[in-house]
């Protein structure tokens, strides 16, 4: 199924220890999926929609993994990006119907964001990279193309 497909997974920066188990857990994922991988940056997870974007309009992948973390402050600040980060890669995915796998973490405090982020603990970076693979084999069966 993932043989010469090609998965971008798009990883923010902002939180590195917590991108680093994120991206892991994705890499590890898709390894042992045999599918073929690559990997860009971007600074924090508000900038992911445009970076989706971008990536989608060079035509060479067949799908995403899009990962990050955000951590709630002492202001509202982590209220918009989270909204818009998710509404962005949410209206870009579904405008190119696209298979995006969705790991940004979300939590009240570095603990939180640690726990879901871990390969050992609850490995959200496979789950989003499971997730665009399961999304890929979707729109294979159903003999789909993605289209702008």
């Amino acid at each position: 199924m993932t043989e010469g497909q090609r998965v971008l997974i798009l990883e923010a920066r902002f939180y590195e220890d917590i991108a680093d188990q994120l991206v892991a857990g994705a890499v590890g994922a898709l390894d042992a999926a045999g599918a073929s991988h690559e990997r860009i940056s971007v600074p924090g997870a508000f900038e992911l929609p445009a970076a989706l974007a971008m990536a989608i309009d060079s035509g060479r992948y067949d799908g995403f993994v899009a990962l990050g973390c955000v951590i709630r402050g002492e202001t509202s600040h982590y209220e918009h990006v989270c909204g818009e980060c998710a509404r962005g890669l949410a209206v870009v995915a579904e405008r190119h119907r696209i298979a995006l796998g969705f790991g940004v973490v979300t939590a009240e405090n570095r603990e939180q964001a640690w726990e879901r982020a871990a390969t050992d603990r609850k490995n959200k970076g496979a789950d989003a990279a499971q997730a665009c693979l399961a999304m890929m084999a979707i729109r294979a069966s159903l003999g789909a193309a993605s289209r702008d």
